[in-house]
């Protein structure tokens, strides 16, 4: 029961459940997803914290990045079926469609300085 509420606080934030939107398609790296959604890196951190605590996301180093990606339950044995459910709502989403257009687009050797 423990994995289940964790994983719904994980949830209990728009900015968390777009990461996740946006990590169905493609792995990510903490530039690329500040990018798209607009916020800090702290604050992007903060979130990206929560969902691998959680048992959602998976971080792998690649290269001079740290990319994250969904989690294929793993830690959490809930996180596959909850992550099936949030695609399924939130497909027709305008907020997520724009984050998907835009993630399209984003370019990581070209933003992303180390």
């Amino acid at each position: 029961m423990r994995d289940l509420v964790k994983s719904f606080k994980a949830l209990s934030d728009p900015i968390r459940i777009r990461i996740l939107k946006l990590l169905e398609k493609k792995t990510m790296c903490v530039c690329e997803l500040t990018s798209v959604l607009k916020i800090g890196q702290s604050n992007m951190s903060h979130h990206l914290r929560i969902l691998k605590e959680a048992g959602l996301i998976n971080d792998k180093r690649n290269g001079l990045w740290v990319d994250y990606e969904l989690s294929h339950g793993e830690y959490n044995k809930y996180a596959t079926e909850i992550l099936k459910t949030i695609s399924k709502v939130l497909n027709d989403n305008p907020v997520v469609k724009e984050d998907l257009k835009i993630a399209a687009k984003v370019n990581r050797e070209k933003m992303c300085k180390k």
